[in-house]
């Protein structure tokens, strides 16, 4: 996991290190180090923008400082992992804790793309609920993706949780207003919204996203991006974040991730916190996004 990202930071801590040793470490030197591997942090998904902040935070440190010779790439090393905590460490929060001792019924919504893993997401914070001891609902929501309502009811059954849902073409505000009041009714303690990602009528799908956020009035907004997909990941997290807007981001497939910088560049592109990670399609793979154990991972050891 993250393997190419790793190398190129790898490569970049010796060639700084060596600059340092060499006592040639100057602004123009940091810039052109950077610029040396700028394709190859683009490529690993590390935008633009990021990559300038991370050059502008490194020169602060390492600008004038007096580092021992056998000292400097483990120097380097823990800069980069400061500048990279302070990026992934944005409002960050205790998902469970939050709900937990949220009101009742509190309400998620969940935005993103078709494909992204939202619909499986839903179903995996549901069971993860259930194991808090919670009773949740889910809204379908999506009543234009064919097959939507079929798979939350298939998820539904399986994990024992309320679905509520009308005929494909219904309005899909409604449908999550009718799981509020259920829970309400019934004393639930979440209302999930699943909610439709049609990428081919971009304009409509921000309008409608908006309607239900008005509608519902969510407690908390989550966005659901395909670690896979890089740079639409970034893109769809930033039109989504612009246009509706969210609190937190679940990024999924990230087991099969080999770059990894798609995290970094939508943290740092929306200043909101990646809550949870997918690591694979069962239930229970759905675990809680550590900053520090992810930077760990793409840092030379």
């Amino acid at each position: 996991m993250f393997d190419k990202l790793k190398k190129v930071i790898g490569d970049f801590t010796k060639a700084l290190s060596s600059a340092i040793v060499e006592k040639k470490l100057d602004e123009k030197t940091i810039d052109e180090i950077f610029d040396e591997f700028e394709l190859a942090l683009i490529e690993s998904d590390i935008a633009m923008p990021v990559i300038d902040a991370i050059r502008d935070n490194l020169k602060k440190k390492l600008l004038g400082v007096q580092v021992p010779r056998g000292k400097v790439e483990e120097y380097i090393v823990n800069s980069l992992e400061e500048v990279l905590m302070e990026i992934l460490s944005q409002n960050i929060f205790e998902f469970d804790k939050v709900v937990q001792n949220g009101p009742r019924p509190y309400v998620i919504l969940f935005l993103g793309i078709n494909g992204s893993g939202k619909t499986t997401t839903i179903a995996k914070i549901a069971y993860r609920l259930k194991k808090m001891g919670l009773e949740p609902v889910i809204a379908a929501s999506d009543t234009f993706r064919a097959g939507a309502i079929e798979q939350l009811k298939e998820h539904s059954e399986r994990l024992g949780v309320k679905l509520i849902y009308q005929s494909y073409g219904a309005d899909p505000a409604a449908v999550a207003y009718d799981a509020i009041q259920h829970a309400k009714a019934r004393g639930k303690d979440v209302v999930l919204i699943d909610t439709a990602g049609r990428m081919q009528t971009n304009r409509n799908l921000m309008e409608e996203m908006k309607k239900i956020k008005r509608v519902t009035n969510p407690h908390m907004t989550i966005f659901v991006g395909d670690a896979l997909t890089g740079n639409d990941a970034i893109n769809q997290a930033k039109e989504f974040y612009e246009k509706v807007g969210f609190d937190a981001v679940i990024l999924t497939k990230m087991d099969a991730d080999a770059k990894g910088g798609s995290a970094i560049t939508i943290a740092y592109e929306t200043k909101r916190p990646i809550i949870f990670i997918g690591v694979g399609q069962g239930y229970e793979d759905l675990i809680t996004f550590n900053p520090k154990e992810f930077i760990s991972r793409i840092l030379p050891k």
